[in-house]
């Protein structure tokens, strides 16, 4: 009996058979066993089931009475990562129908259908300078990375992004990282910013990092050649979650409240914060703000999400195209779990695709090239 190979063999086979199903139990378990099976299958196929395989098979592991029933569970793993393959490639699709729905078209861009099949990795391209560790306050946890074009001439609107981690973990130089650089490539000026945690921290303090972040942003981005005219906010889960409540309240009657664009929240948490109640102040749920004035939002959710269920985006989808003023952008895809910016997948680079289409269609991009062609000529 090939016990290596049977312990591969069995390994593959559950993240895949988690992966293909929706699990609305054991979430947390069930995105650490499925999100890389989930987001390159692809390669997982290669190195962790046909490799392997062929070196048993070469070896002469196979060809005892166990090897038969061996090679048919094989095939039917690689059946489930093909499928799984399948979901990954008809991100675009989820994508562009949700990018025509608005009148717009997605940009090609050349090699990004390529670049996931054998390196779906994130690495700074030369054009990109990080300023790392600013602090935008006391604590270890108040610090900011800044991403701006290598030309100091170049200028252009601001993003600002907050990681996800249930407000317990996450750092600032994880998630989302294509899509940053891809951006601050574009002209963007990028913000990365990490903010206090549990259990040191509760709801007030994240909310008040994050609106801190937004205040340096407007005090200190045109240090960085950051264009102030334009602040889009973004996150992924809590960060998501922060990124909805900042946009959503900056209208309220607070006068210091910082302004936001836009939005952009990937796989958010919309729920009410640990251990609060509908008798909560401030309030910590997106769902029950009034969305009359919300800014434009883009919205990006996998249907097989098993730490943060789909329903709650649903929801706000629906309450923002109901009664904002603007129609938000709502992108479902089939299959993805949660953390799906981890990789430069093609899921992944649906996501640069329709974050692209929205910020072009909002009109924020045009402002951006017309600032990055006048700096060139400068």
């Amino acid at each position: 009996m090939p016990v290596g190979y049977l312990i591969t063999l069995a390994l593959v086979g559950v993240c895949t058979l988690i992966a293909l199903i929706r699990m609305r139990r054991w979430g947390r378990l069930a995105y650490a066993l499925t999100m890389v099976v989930n987001e390159v299958p692809h390669l997982v196929a290669v190195i962790l089931l046909i490799a392997p395989t062929a070196l048993a098979w070469s070896e002469g592991d196979l060809d005892g009475p166990s090897g038969p029933v061996l090679l048919a569970i094989a095939f039917l793993v690689l059946i489930g990562l093909a499928e799984l393959l399948r979901r990954n490639l008809i991100a675009h699709s989820a994508v562009v129908t949700a990018v025509r729905a608005h009148g717009a078209e997605p940009r090609q861009r050349r090699w990004s259908r390529l670049r996931p099949v054998v390196f779906p990795f994130t690495r700074r391209p030369r054009q990109i300078t990080r300023i790392n560790d600013v602090s935008y306050g006391g604590h270890r946890r108040q610090r900011l990375d800044v991403l701006r074009h290598r030309d100091p001439a170049r200028r252009g609107p601001v993003f600002v992004y907050f990681h996800g981690g249930g407000y317990y973990s996450g750092s600032k130089r994880h998630e989302s990282r294509a899509l940053l650089q891809h951006l601050t490539a574009r002209g963007w000026v990028c913000i990365s910013a990490t903010y206090r945690l549990r259990p040191e921290a509760g709801f007030t303090d994240h909310l008040d990092d994050a609106r801190a972040v937004l205040r340096w942003v407007h005090d200190n981005a045109s240090v960085h050649g950051g264009d102030t005219d334009t602040v889009v906010m973004a996150g992924s889960s809590a960060g998501a979650h922060l990124t909805a409540l900042c946009a959503l309240t900056q209208d309220s009657a607070d006068p210091d409240l910082p302004r936001v664009d836009a939005a952009v929240c990937l796989y958010a948490y919309y729920g009410r914060y640990y251990g609060r109640d509908e008798n909560e102040t401030p309030i910590s749920t997106p769902l029950a703000l009034d969305v009359a004035s919300a800014p434009p939002f883009f919205i990006a959710h996998g249907d097989h999400d098993s730490w943060v269920p789909v329903e709650d985006a649903r929801q706000l989808n629906r309450r923002l195209a109901e009664h904002s003023p603007h129609q938000p952008w709502y992108v479902e895809f089939p299959g993805a779990q949660h953390g799906f910016d981890a990789l430069r997948s093609w899921r992944m680079e649906a996501v640069i695709d329709g974050v692209d289409a929205f910020l072009e269609h909002s009109g924020l991009n045009d402002r951006n090239r017309g600032r990055v062609d006048a700096a060139g000529m400068g």
